[in-house]
């Protein structure tokens, strides 16, 4: 699965009264790993930037006077978030500015290229409700170094939130993968489907080192969730079970 952690720059806060993308950063993960394959682009916004923007940023016109401007990088920006399923703090926000864009240009919406959307900020409310929730109150809540982040970027920010969602998300992975499906409708070919009542699979207990690397992670989520994790407790017993002495 392909997803990309994407964060923009801009202007302002309103797309609709004109203000413009100035700074657009994407970290792929293939398979929930970062891959490397990143986009960073500065445009020009052919505008200034308001100044409480440029605080946070840093972005002035005369920095981005000679970068290209949204229309020469947008089949480049589509190309790349093709297909990807998009992982954005605060998504509305910067989908809503990259609508806005391409809508300046004829273009089709953003959820119209890419996979779909997650926003980040809405899981990390739904996880941490009544906390704060913002990119550096989620480094700090599960010991992701900013110490580097003096300024808003979109790279950065980007490679900061990767981080911080593998580990809002970090469980146990569907080991199990169902065979049985629908039945094939008829006409259709049948697919071969593996039998495992016969087979003879080796069960292998967790070795020291991997009980205490599982330890470890399940102190690092009780630590950033200020209590018990769920991995922690344990499931209730399944009717006509034997409940444990």
């Amino acid at each position: 699965m392909r997803q990309l952690i994407l964060d923009t720059e801009t202007t302002g806060l309103n797309a609709k009264t004109g203000d413009r993308i100035i700074e657009i950063g994407c970290v792929e993960l293939i398979n929930r790993r970062l891959t490397g394959n990143n986009l960073h682009i500065y445009v020009n916004p052919e505008r200034d930037s308001d100044p409480g923007a440029l605080a946070v940023h840093g972005l002035t016109t005369e920095f981005l006077s000679d970068k290209p401007t949204f229309a020469e990088v947008a089949a480049q920006l589509r190309d790349f978030i093709a297909g990807a399923e998009l992982i954005i703090h605060n998504a509305p926000f910067d989908v809503g500015f990259l609508d806005m864009e391409f809508s300046l240009l004829g273009l089709p919406k953003v959820k119209e290229v890419c996979g779909g959307v997650i926003d980040s900020l809405a899981q990390a409310k739904q996880m941490f409700p009544g906390k704060r929730n913002s990119l550096d109150a989620l480094c700090d809540r599960f010991g992701i170094s900013n110490a580097h982040r003096t300024l808003h970027g979109a790279l950065l920010d980007s490679e900061l939130l990767a981080e911080v969602y593998l580990a809002m998300t970090r469980g146990q992975e569907s080991l199990v993968i169902d065979m049985l499906g629908d039945q094939p409708t008829e006409g259709a070919t049948a697919t071969p489907r593996a039998a495992f009542d016969d087979l003879d699979l080796p069960v292998i207990a967790a070795s020291a080192d991997e009980r205490s690397a599982h330890e470890a992670v399940l102190n690092d989520l009780d630590r950033a969730l200020k209590g018990t994790s769920v991995w922690r407790t344990e499931p209730a017993p399944a009717e006509g079970e034997p409940v444990p002495a």
